[in-house]
C-alpha cells in the first residue's frame, strides 16, 4: 500500500492506531497527520520506550493491518 493510500484513508487508520495505542488521543492524531516519524515520537513519549521499540511496534501494527485487510503491506515512509 503506498503512502497516498494511507493518507487517503487516514480516518480509518487513526481509529486502528488508537485501538493499538490507547494513550493516543484525537488531538495526538490530528498533530501526527499520517506522518510516521510523528507517530513514533508520540508513542515513545506516551509509553516511555526507545526509538527502536516504537519503530518495531509501528511495523508490527502495519503488518497486522495488512493481514486483517488481506491487502498489500502498509509502508510508513519517513517524513
Amino acid at each position: 500500500m503506498n503512502w497516498d493510500r494511507i493518507q487517503g484513508n487516514y480516518k480509518q487508520f487513526t481509529g486502528k492506531a488508537r485501538e493499538a495505542w490507547g494513550e493516543l488521543t484525537n488531538d495526538h492524531m490530528d498533530v501526527i497527520e499520517g506522518r510516521r516519524t510523528q507517530l513514533a515520537g508520540r508513542i515513545q513519549e506516551l509509553y516511555g520506550i526507545g526509538k527502536d521499540e516504537a519503530d518495531q511496534q509501528i511495523k508490527d501494527f502495519a503488518d497486522s493491518v495488512r493481514k486483517a485487510s488481506d491487502s498489500e503491506p502498509l509502508h510508513f515512509e519517513a517524513d
